[in-house]
């Protein structure tokens, strides 16, 4: 631009038109050079990251919930046959106040606690003891709030010794007898019979990066490409997160995350999850015991069901 400013002085030629569109030019790639670059667009997060999000380190458990909004928990333990199960807790207590019947999927906070509890992975004694707790929260009249957090119930030997697959469908049909409201919420991980076994609730929430599934998309990979390294592809095909779950209708609410997970900020993601469970809450009190069964038969029958046109 100056060597045209100088040929223009030099010469006495009119070179105005160009100069002035030069000069605005300039300001403008100078205005732009000084303001702050726009962040790029996020890209959408993939269903294997949500995944990986609820595995992450320090992502609260169900006892860190218990903890932020519970009082008067009292742990009952064993199935009056077996033994007891430290993956499948529960017992009363209060939730924001309410009394109700907790059942609680608990994977450990650290090494050695998550190989006491096998990572949240119950063995038939804990269904069992699922289902007792179940009938006293019906002979009490608590209703029963069930967090789930497990990859799937244990697939050890002595598991399936003691009758693994008999006790999930156990636990299942007491739950679907239930007289009582019944909430469930995914905290974490929802994977297979092992979620499902405390899942038949007449409301089904799933917080933002949890995911819920027949399979987990190591074992869904394993089997239909014998590698399981393609878990990514597996999670995409089965559609395991938040999202896709409630457009299915398989739950009924995304509780929100704080910004980044639920791991960064434990006690904002505890609120969320409190407010959540207790508005449903509410919400079913006021049924009565034979409406509380017929609707939560009938939602799960729902699950699935399709139309040939």
């Amino acid at each position: 631009m100056r060597d045209l400013e100088a040929t223009a002085h030099k010469t006495g030629q009119n070179l105005d038109a160009v100069l002035t569109a030069l000069r605005a030019e300039v300001e403008r790639l100078r205005s732009q050079a000084a303001a702050p670059a726009a962040p790029a667009p996020a890209a959408p997060m993939t269903r294997w990251a949500r995944v990986g999000l609820a595995r992450t380190p320090g992502r609260p458990t169900a006892l860190d919930y218990v903890e932020r909004l519970c009082s008067d928990f009292t742990e009952l333990h064993g199935d009056r046959a077996y033994g007891d199960d430290p993956a499948l807790i529960g017992g009363p207590a209060r939730w924001q106040g309410r009394p109700v019947m907790l059942l609680l999927q608990q994977k450990g906070r650290d090494t050695k606690s998550k190989i006491k509890r096998r990572f949240g992975s119950a063995n038939p004694e804990g269904y069992r003891k699922a289902a007792r707790l179940m009938d006293l929260a019906d002979r009490f009249g608590l209703p029963v709030v069930a967090l789930i957090d497990t990859q799937g119930a244990y697939p050890g030997l002595e598991a399936e010794e003691r009758g693994q697959g008999w006790a999930i469908a156990e636990s299942i049909q007491r739950m679907v007898r239930l007289r009582v409201p019944a909430v469930c919420a995914v905290i974490g991980e929802g994977g297979s019979g092992g979620a499902l076994a405390i899942g038949v609730g007449n409301r089904v929430l799933i917080q933002e990066n949890a995911w819920y599934s027949v399979i987990s998309p190591e074992g869904a990979a394993s089997i239909i490409w014998k590698d399981a390294s393609k878990a990514p592809l597996a999670a995409e095909a089965l559609k395991v997160s938040a999202g896709d779950l409630l457009e299915l209708g398989i739950v009924e609410e995304v509780v929100p995350e704080p910004p980044g997970g639920a791991h960064l900020d434990p006690e904002a993601a505890a609120a969320r999850l409190g407010d959540a469970v207790s508005r449903h809450l509410d919400e079913l009190s006021g049924l009565d015991p034979q409406r509380l069964v017929d609707e939560r038969a009938a939602r799960f029958r729902r699950l699935g069901a399709y139309r040939e046109e």
